[in-house]
């Protein structure tokens, strides 16, 4: 069995889990309050963070269903018909929309 935490314990983690954090993100200000200039490599390596954090946070969702892999799960499906959507229109609401009547439409019938 293990022995449960106290809440100071639990305070000082939070607490410092915030310094760190606060840390981090000040650290880039002042880094870039020196340079009157970004990098053109850094421009492209920040040009792929938000693809990759979308992808991170998007696809376990759409490819597991209790842990395991399906190839008809309705999330899946709807994130193939959101994705093609997206390229063709570029617009933000219709592929939402075109997403969530896919996966109504493909929830149904699994």
């Amino acid at each position: 069995m293990s022995t449960p935490i106290s809440a100071g314990t639990v305070w000082a983690i939070i607490v410092t889990v915030a310094v760190v954090t606060f840390g981090f993100r000040l650290s880039f200000f002042l880094l870039f309050k020196r340079i009157d200039e970004v990098p053109p490599w850094a421009e492209r390596v920040l040009s792929y963070v938000a693809p990759a954090v979308l992808a991170a946070l998007v696809v376990p969702d759409l490819v597991s269903i209790d842990g395991g892999v399906s190839v008809v799960n309705p999330r899946l499906i709807a994130g193939i018909v959101a994705g093609f959507v997206a390229w063709r229109t570029e617009n933000l609401a219709a592929t939402v929309a075109g997403g969530m009547v896919v996966f109504w439409i493909a929830r149904g019938f699994a």
